[in-house]
């Protein structure tokens, strides 16, 4: 079967079967290209919660189909491979979170949506890279927990400076792997003078590589920097499923992207595996009942304060 039958046949299904298909900027582009909606984590909860089908094929990985879940608990939430699981999410636990809580009892605990629907459920509020600074800010607490991206969380104290912010000892592996040395020499290779030439830097990224940036965002706050700013050339700091929506939406501009910043876990939503997902509803996201109605609450303030300008 070809990738043109596949995508057909994708089509053909999610419309009989009256679904939706969301998907997260870093898959792949053929992923993207039969998506009903791209983008970054907070726009595609928004559209989770909102939209009017009661299927959702959320080609992301597992969080962001819980999170799905947790928003639409009435909804039918599909993940095309069971096992998307994000490193990062992993590095914080429902425990690890509660002793936290038990240790700084006046804290507020900001969880980073890059996390488990149990996490979720035993913290104050979610955020995600393009609001967190928003949200840090309007809460009512001048200490913070962040879990668990230590390196957001460092971007989100220098920018709140009138805050206490304890950072838990998560990171991304894409992004906190970046090497200063070859984003220099990509830097110096591309660039005649520093005001030709724009980095684009993801805040998952180490502080060594963020002090290099001309605009540091989300990969959503990323595109759009770059689609309405004049410079001949852009150095983009995120993984490289980026490449698809930036040259989309901005085809007369130069984009050169750092080597080896690859998701291997979003990778694994293929047109295949897309495809059974629709044809066998496989695979299916379930959540206790009480972890939702308690997750629930910190997504949803997660909108109330992540929109709300102090």
């Amino acid at each position: 079967m070809t990738t043109m039958e596949l995508k057909e046949k994708i089509l053909r299904l999610k419309k009989e079967k009256e679904a939706i298909i969301l998907a997260h900027y870093y898959v792949d582009k053929e992923i993207q290209e039969v998506a009903d909606y791209i983008g970054d984590s907070f726009y595609l909860s928004k559209i989770a919660k909102e939209c009017k089908e009661n299927t959702i094929v959320f080609c992301g990985v597992n969080f962001m189909a819980e999170s799905a879940k947790i928003l639409s608990p009435e909804k039918k939430i599909l993940i095309p491979v069971n096992n998307a699981f994000c490193p990062m999410a992993q590095m914080v636990s429902e425990d690890d979170v509660l002793y936290m809580k038990e240790k700084y009892p006046d804290a507020k605990v900001v969880c980073y949506v890059n996390s488990t629907a149990e996490v979720k459920a035993v913290s104050d509020v979610c955020c995600t890279s393009s609001n967190a600074i928003n949200i840090v800010n309007n809460l009512d607490s001048n200490r913070i927990i962040f879990v668990p991206d230590r390196n957001l969380g460092s971007y989100v104290s220098e920018q709140v400076k009138d805050k206490e912010v304890i950072l838990w000892d998560g990171f991304c592996c894409v992004h906190d792997d970046v090497d200063k040395d070859i984003l220099d020499k990509l830097i110096v290779s591309n660039s005649k003078n520093k005001e030709d030439i724009a980095i684009l830097v993801h805040p998952e990224c180490k502080k060594v590589i963020r002090d290099k940036a001309t605009f540091i965002g989300s990969t959503a706050q990323i595109i759009e920097f770059a689609s309405k700013s004049h410079y001949d050339k852009y150095i983009i700091v995120t993984e490289i499923g980026i490449k698809h929506k930036l040259t989309e939406k901005c085809p007369d501009k130069e984009f050169i992207f750092m080597p080896f910043m690859h998701c291997f876990t979003m990778k694994k939503i293929t047109l295949e595996n897309l495809y059974e997902c629709l044809d066998k509803d496989n695979y299916q996201v379930e959540l206790d009942e009480e972890v939702i109605k308690n997750a629930y609450r910190s997504l949803e303030d997660m909108h109330k304060f992540g929109e709300k300008v102090k």
